[in-house]
């Protein structure tokens, strides 16, 4: 109990002197209770254990089970997934150990372990997809991914016997199929330049050669497990929605042009809308899930209505209505003023979208319905989709 306090006490300390504005931080932070036994919810496969079998579905619609990759001398099971930035960070490395192990013998294959219901939105900031398998279909082929990648979302059965502590986490087998080695790619936190200690290439070159891994087991780092039990956590999120605070203010047209000068640090998506628009009401709850995802990161969402003034209070029960606690607008000034202020080449039709960076640079502008995945894309890769922690945050070696 001393060292579970101890523990809790250690990270609110470090979020308030780090300052972070994203409970995606702390979720980070708090998957270190994983990886240090503080808080683990599934036992971990011993090292000197049998692999467990599995029969998963990949992204190529194939099924596979451990006698796929029976000819191999080693087998690496890597348990990664799409939403969470430290396994972003690392599906490179994954892809090059494919490359360079390959013909010496090694078989590789990445299961994601996630209920795509136990993730929350907010826990979206470093993505623009999330886990289910739709998601990883898309995610693979936009990388190119060179192994197989399952889905064990649906059940998490597989992988609670394997019992990942966070993605990613490799697991590496001998020929036969006992496990030698548990734990990290490298310390490096997939950030380029940055590891010294290459544990899963130095596992594999020293079972390879015949010979006693060094060290058979490291402390993993990146986001917890969501395990199916973890439902709840999305439920409660979704309740704390409906009592955030929707309000909805006048802008004039000098106001307008300060938004779009953007001073902030943030990435600013403005959306115009009207509720007499039927493509603008189709679209909203988008742009309402966008802000839910990013809004913890620097980002901000800036909705102005179009209708008018006189309506203001039905643009407001709309915005109650779609749970958008976002700063929200309606235009009191000459509306083909406004126009020509926001995008001279935008023609006035409804919806329109605009994205701006920090100091006002547009990055995307879309008069009609966004593509929903376009723009989250632009939106993480323009943010940037890796997390690094302080460097006074320090991970155990072993």
């Amino acid at each position: 109990m001393k060292k579970r306090n101890l523990f809790v006490q250690t990270c609110c300390h470090a979020l308030q002197v780090f300052s972070f504005r994203s409970i995606l931080a702390f979720a980070v932070i708090l998957s270190f209770a994983a990886k240090t036994g503080v808080a683990a919810d599934h036992p971990t496969l011993p090292i000197g254990a049998k692999a467990p079998d599995f029969s998963l579905k990949g992204v190529d619609g194939k099924m596979y089970s451990l006698k796929d990759f029976s000819k191999a001398k080693a087998l690496m099971i890597v348990f990664t997934c799409v939403h969470c930035p430290t396994a972003q960070a690392y599906e490179d490395a994954i892809m090059q150990i494919v490359k360079d192990y390959k013909s010496k013998g090694l078989a590789v294959v990445a299961i994601s372990p996630n209920d795509p219901k136990s993730i929350r939105l907010d826990e979206l900031g470093f993505t623009d997809l999330g886990d289910s398998y739709e998601d990883m279909v898309i995610r693979a082929k936009d990388k190119q991914f060179n192994f197989p990648f399952l889905f064990d979302g649906e059940t998490s059965a597989a992988s609670l016997k394997y019992g990942p502590q966070a993605t990613p986490h490799v697991f590496i087998f001998d020929k036969d199929r006992t496990l030698r080695y548990s734990g990290r790619i490298d310390d490096g936190l997939g950030v380029p330049g940055k590891a010294k200690s290459f544990n899963t290439k130095k596992a594999l070159d020293e079972l390879l050669a015949g010979q006693t891994i060094t060290v058979p087991k490291t402390k993993t780092f990146g986001c917890s497990i969501k395990w199916p039990e973890k439902q709840s956590l999305t439920n409660a999120e979704e309740l704390s929605w409906a009592k955030e605070k929707v309000t909805i203010e006048d802008i004039g047209i000098d106001s307008a042009k300060a938004l779009l000068g953007n001073k902030s640090n943030n990435y600013r998506l403005i959306n115009v809308w009207a509720t007499w628009c039927g493509p603008c009401v189709t679209e909203f709850p988008e742009f309402v899930t966008i802000n839910r995802m990013y809004r913890q990161r620097e980002f901000e969402l800036t909705t102005i209505s179009m209708d008018d003034p006189s309506r203001k209070k039905n643009a407001l029960a709309f915005l109650t209505k779609k749970q958008a606690s976002t700063k929200n607008y309606i235009l009191t000034g000459d509306k083909y003023q406004f126009i020509d202020v926001l995008n001279k080449d935008w023609e006035g039709s409804l919806p329109y979208t605009i994205l701006l960076a920090p100091g006002g640079k547009v990055l995307y502008s879309k008069q009609g319905l966004i593509d929903p995945l376009e723009l989250k894309k632009l939106i993480v890769n323009s943010m940037g989709r890796v997390f690094e922690l302080p460097p006074n945050i320090k991970i155990p070696e072993e």
